[in-house]
Formats: C-alpha cells, sequence, structure tokens
C-alpha cells in the first residue's frame, strides 16, 4: 500500500539529520524565547495533534533553557546548615514549561498541545499550537468548540495539556493501578 506525504515527513523527524536542523537551532538561539512562526516545522505532528490551516490558529516556537531546576543558594550567612542546601525544585517537563511561556505571552490564546522541533546543548525548542477560543471559525468547528468553554481557559497552567498530565503522571497505560497513585504508594510499589 502507498504511503502518504505525512508518514514521510514523519520518517524524516525520527532521526533528523544535524544538517536539516543546524543552522536552523544558530538563527533560533540568536532570536527572541516566544517566536511566532508562519507555519509549523513538523507539519505531520501539528496536524495530528489539532493543527488546521485556517483563521484562528496560531504556531509559537519556544526556547526553554536545559539543565535542572534548582533554586540557587542564597549568599548571606545567618542561616541553618540544613537550610542551605539546593533542592530540586521543579517538578514539570521542558514541554509543558514551554506550554506555559506560551500561554503567559498571549494570555487571549489557549494552548491546543505542542511538540518538540529541537534540541541542541543549551536549549530545547518547542512548537506550541495556540488557538484564538474568540474566533468564528473555531466556535462553529464541531471538533474544536470544546476549547470555547469557560472551564478550558488556562489549560496549560492548570496542567490540562497533554504534556502537562504526562508530567503529573496521568498518562498512565497500566488498567490494573491507580492513574496517579499518591507519592507514598510509589515508594512502596518499589520496596
Amino acid at each position: 500500500m502507498a504511503k502518504g506525504m505525512y508518514h514521510y515527513i514523519g520518517e524524516l523527524w525520527n532521526k533528523p539529520s544535524r544538517e536539516l536542523l543546524h543552522e536552523k537551532l544558530i538563527q533560533w538561539r540568536a532570536g527572541e524565547a516566544v517566536v511566532r512562526v508562519d507555519k509549523p516545522l513538523r507539519l505531520d505532528r501539528a496536524r495530528a495533534l489539532g493543527y488546521k490551516a485556517k483563521k484562528g490558529f496560531i504556531i509559537l516556537r519556544v526556547r526553554v533553557i536545559r539543565g535542572g531546576r534548582r533554586r540557587k543558594r542564597h549568599g548571606v550567612k545567618g542561616r541553618k546548615s540544613r537550610k542551605q542546601t539546593i533542592k530540586k525544585i521543579l517538578k514539570m517537563n521542558y514541554q509543558w514549561v514551554a506550554e506555559i511561556r506560551a500561554a503567559r505571552k498571549y494570555e487571549d490564546l489557549e494552548v491546543l498541545n505542542s511538540y518538540w522541533v529541537g534540541k541542541e546543548g543549551k536549549y530545547y525548542f518547542y512548537e506550541v499550537i495556540m488557538v484564538n477560543p474568540e474566533r468564528a471559525e473555531i466556535k462553529n468547528d464541531p471538533v474544536l468548540k470544546w476549547i470555547t468553554n469557560k472551564a478550558n481557559r488556562k489549560r496549560a497552567e492548570r496542567g490540562l495539556t497533554s504534556a502537562a498530565r504526562k508530567s503529573r503522571g496521568l498518562r498512565s497505560k497500566s488498567h490494573n493501578m491507580k492513574v496517579r497513585p499518591s507519592l507514598r504508594a510509589w515508594e512502596r510499589q518499589g520496596k
């Protein structure tokens, strides 16, 4: 059976060559952290996640710095020794962070979904699909009109997008266990 165009685009992105992205990554690194782009770079992935080439859809490329999210150690004396430790404070994956940053930059839009487009030594890059819930094209679309409901506002910040649910442990494949057990339950399972 013949395969379509989106299949071959997806095959290219399974193992992207260095030459394909190298010059783009250099330009993206020099640009701003959140940039609006005309069309998605990974058209197959964007279409699979709900993107349509019509009014009301906006694609943003977001740059997120790599590395552990740790609280900086204070430079002032006068604290207890046990309070001077540097603790990891962010339990969110990078994709969720990118979605939140895009949502805060464009407050009147809603995050539909996002996907990875590249990484280098210092940054990850994601494209975030944003939807304008006030547009008539979105309100009349039977597939997307759910996002116009007021209960779905600020989805990224409330942890309701797909990347956020994955980071929160809500996309479990096992049907035998609870979807999101408590942290102590995880510790009991390991012992």
